[in-house]
């Protein structure tokens, strides 16, 4: 499995605080199944900006680390990007980190306001050759109210990221129902722990695995805990479900308007 969002490294951002708890957390992952972790250390301007070198070098302390404590697990470099007009400049000066150096970008967006210009950047990310994606949409309060407008936005060519998490309701139960309308429908492509401290997700991967297998068919799992990310990894194009429109009722859409 391919852990896709990750706050692993340490000192960076509001995960790990020391090099000792990356390497706990890592060893819980490799407990849990995960062959690989994608390493995605908030990028937010005037915020978190720590220097992508630096990310570099911490990252190669870790995995040092790890052989001493024969961990086998490997890890690539990436952000998630808090949405900036600027994200396509600070690709191509080399601020912030694209997926393993590929084409793909990882970014999020406010948890309760929907941002003005969200297209407007979709569309730089498109022009400089970059496929958005976007982290946790079942989070986003204008999502839970109408999932469906991630149609459009799926059919610009970008793609979405959930949390394990949101399948148990660490996120709450309306993250949770929406994380489960967006997975039946096609309308995730990856799945990630977000994880920010020990004890907190992987023990629990084989909990939320059990739940999966009951909401996607065999082949939507693989997907969506290995097969995709790897072609990520390796800079290669993903053929993706056609997503299903979200059909509410009258009661649903009424409790939709009550949050």
């Amino acid at each position: 499995m391919i852990d896709f969002h990750s706050h692993i490294v340490y000192g960076v951002d509001d995960g790990a605080k020391d090099i000792q708890e990356s390497v706990e957390m890592l060893k819980e992952a490799s407990q849990a199944g995960f062959t690989d972790i994608i390493l995605t250390p908030h990028y937010m301007k005037n915020y978190y900006i720590q220097n992508k070198k630096e990310i570099e070098k911490r990252i190669k302390e870790i995995q040092k680390k790890l052989k001493e404590d024969n961990i086998k697990i490997n890890l690539f470099q990436a952000n998630e990007v808090y949405i900036i007009d600027e994200m396509p400049e600070l690709i191509n000066n080399g601020t912030i980190s694209t997926i393993n150096s590929s084409k793909y970008v990882l970014f999020e967006l406010p948890m309760s306001i929907e941002t003005l210009n969200l297209k407007s950047v979709i569309y730089s990310l498109l022009e400089n050759g970059n496929i958005p994606i976007i982290a946790h949409p079942e989070r986003y309060k204008y999502i839970q109210n109408d999932p469906n407008k991630l149609l459009e936005l799926i059919e610009m060519g970008v793609l979405f990221q959930s949390n394990f998490g949101s399948i148990l309701g660490q996120y709450g139960k309306i993250s949770q129902k929406t994380v489960e309308k967006l997975l039946k429908h096609n309308m995730v492509h990856f799945l990630g722990t977000d994880t920010h401290r020990l004890n907190t997700i992987y023990n629990k991967i084989d909990e939320i695995i059990e739940k999966l297998n009951k909401i996607v068919s065999k082949e939507q799992l693989n997907n969506l805990l290995t097969n995709n990310a790897k072609k990520v990894l390796q800079n290669e194009n993903i053929n993706i479900e056609l997503p299903i429109e979200i059909k509410n009722n009258f009661i649903s859409k009424l409790f939709a308007k009550k949050f």
